[in-house]
């Protein structure tokens, strides 16, 4: 392209946006209902990327305060979102038998394996004088529990092996259900009541900060065999974290445990395993799919406000077309192409869908600061976000403004002189 082609189409392109902010000005009306439809689907598109990019970040940062190399042992393990009515075609896991605490030991005990932790939940009722605290998380784990979850026990200490083979009745809470259940004492010592029997707090955990940690919520973390005997849960469903030796890796361990565990349970060649083993890869594949969903979920949103933003575009700028008839034939009198023309009013168009574009990016925007302000996700707007959301404001303009352009530059010179 020449200098004098490019001046001339940078002067058509300035000479299109100021007249869509004149249409602005004359039909503010039209013009906002062109702008919020714009807006409401670009701010869909800024907020839920932006939400959804920080969930995915809190995911990761969870899974690193586990240690990388750590992978899991359940009862069942299948990706993507599921939805069961209770058959056994639909709910798979009834197949499968429970995970057991001898089986982690027997895992344990493998040369590639240097720790592991069982865990099982429940929630219940925890009582201190005439302070009670209903639905309180309680967990039952293994002493290394800490050494994999990640935290610290920042007061008093962890149970211990000699405790956990015991039974003893000790417990180990977080700082929020040391504030809530004894406000301005040390806790270290007291006895509360959990499942109605009482327990002794040995130590005060400090979770590690996460999307997902339940730094929020008063936690009770007890001897896995305490738990077991006194505890209100759903059986079957023990999970079990092993964190392979250093000088391995975690498919070699991974594979040792997978044999060992086929042998305990008497499973053949050929016969498939009726149990899982899950590596934190698989567990960020599956979060990915599932937020894979919401994505559609959020093009869908968006598409409407797109649309109707689109169909303001047409409204407002066939009138525009109307407005400026004999214009439009005056210049095709002194040679303006039909191209010309035609570019004119999708530039136009493409103003009008960018301004809600714009609009909607700001709003997004501050969806997005209200997000990582005021809850644990640490939403951030991805570059691509901004990208896509802008180029789909111009292409919906553009779009929808292609039968009013092509009708403008259509228009027979005489006849549109003739226009009053």
């Amino acid at each position: 392209m020449t200098h004098g082609g490019l001046g001339a189409t940078l002067a058509r392109t300035r000479e299109g946006i100021l007249l869509a902010l004149d249409s602005v000005r004359a039909n503010k009306a039209r013009a906002a209902l062109t702008i919020l439809g714009v807006g409401i689907g670009v701010m869909v598109v800024i907020a839920m990327a932006s939400t959804i990019t920080g969930v995915n970040r809190g995911v990761t940062q969870r899974l690193e305060t586990l240690g990388p190399r750590t992978f899991f042992v359940w009862r069942f393990f299948r990706e993507g979102i599921q939805v069961s009515d209770g058959s056994d075609e639909m709910s798979p896991w009834r197949r499968n038998p429970w995970m057991t605490v001898e089986e982690a030991e027997l895992i344990r005990q493998l040369p590639l394996v240097r720790d592991v932790t069982v865990r099982e939940a429940s929630s219940g009722q925890v009582v201190y004088g005439d302070i009670t605290l209903d639905d309180v998380s309680v967990r039952g784990m293994t002493p290394s529990w800490v050494t994999v979850v990640g935290g610290s026990v920042v007061d008093g200490r962890n149970f211990t092996p000699a405790e956990q083979a015991a039974g003893a009745r000790v417990m180990v809470i977080n700082e929020k259900l040391a504030d809530e259940l004894f406000p301005g004492l040390d806790p270290i010592g007291k006895r509360a009541k959990v499942f109605g029997e009482p327990f002794e707090v040995v130590g005060k955990y400090a979770e590690p900060a996460s999307l997902f940690g339940s730094g929020d919520s008063p936690v009770v973390i007890m001897p896995h065999g305490t738990f077991t005997k006194v505890a209100q849960y759903w059986k079957g469903w023990l999970q079990v974290a092993v964190v392979p030796v250093e000088y391995t890796t975690v498919a070699e361990t991974q594979d040792q445990v997978i044999s060992a565990l086929r042998a305990a349970r008497g499973l053949r060649a050929g016969q498939e395993n009726n149990f899982a083993v899950v590596g934190q890869d698989r567990l960020l594949a599956n979060f990915n799919n599932v937020t894979g969903a919401f994505f559609v979920v959020m093009l869908a949103l968006s598409s409407i406000g797109l649309l109707v933003g689109g169909v303001g575009v047409i409204a407002i700028m066939m009138i525009s077309v109307t407005e400026r008839t004999r214009e439009i034939g005056v210049r095709k009198a002194l040679g303006a192409t039909r191209a010309e023309i035609m570019f004119q009013f999708l530039v136009e168009a493409a103003t009008l869908t960018l301004l809600g574009g714009i609009t909607g990016m700001v709003l997004g925007g501050l969806i997005a600061w209200g997000v990582a302000s005021w809850t644990p996700i640490p939403a951030v707007i991805p570059l691509w976000s901004v990208i896509v959301a802008l180029l789909a404001s111009a292409v919906t303009g553009i779009f929808f403004g292609l039968y009013p352009a092509s009708r403008a530059a259509r228009l027979d010179p005489v006849e549109a002189l003739r226009y009053e």
